[in-house]
């Protein structure tokens, strides 16, 4: 029983760190997408720590059509490792080709939707609390955000000082992770059994 126990314990700490450096990368394609200050400070952590994978990549991918595509194979491969390293613990076998592809994509779409999910929460609370602060990573979180409830609020503005673009951007995160993110970890597991 207590194999059961390490076997968890060691997923959770792989996961745990391989995720900590995928939302580093993906928060840096993001902020690359969004022209964010590079001088935020927490701008330069994400560069610092992401350099020494994209750095050399970069020299070797270039970026094409606005697409950092360095950095989207660093996020494939990096997500697909994390996936490889868990099935292996967890059965000792190394997964298809295709599971792997499905699962690495999911993962990574899943993991994006938790990041615009997590700052525009914080984004909504921050405003409730104290509206006019300023701080470098509210700064950044607004960078963020601003690309995806900027359309939304064209649709729908505010009405009675009230912005529903946050909720209605929350109800189609959850709506993509229903219909979009479950059904693809579904056939990812299924291709790699």
């Amino acid at each position: 029983m207590s194999g059961d126990y390490f076997t968890q314990a060691t997923i959770f700490l792989v996961e745990l760190l391989f995720d900590i450096f995928i939302i580093a990368l993906l928060l840096r394609y993001l902020l690359t997408k969004a022209h964010a200050d590079s001088f935020n400070p927490l701008s330069g952590l994400i560069i610092k720590v992401t350099n020494p994978l994209l750095k050399p990549l970069r020299r070797k991918i270039p970026g094409y059509l606005g697409v950092d595509w360095s950095s989207v194979v660093a996020l494939l491969l990096v997500q697909a490792l994390e996936v490889t390293l868990v099935a292996l613990i967890m059965s000792g076998e190394m997964l298809p080709f295709s599971g792997l592809i499905i699962l690495t994509v999911a993962h990574l779409l899943k993991t994006i939707l938790y990041i615009y999910l997590f700052i525009i929460i914080v984004q909504v609370i921050i405003s409730w609390i104290n509206p006019d602060a300023y701080n470098p990573i509210t700064m950044i979180m607004y960078q963020l955000s601003e690309p995806i409830l900027r359309p939304v609020r064209r649709i729908i503005p505010s009405a009675g000082g009230f912005n529903f673009s946050p909720l209605i951007i929350l109800v189609i995160i959850n709506l993509l992770m229903i219909l979009l993110i479950s059904p693809l970890m579904d056939v990812g597991h299924r291709l790699a059994h």
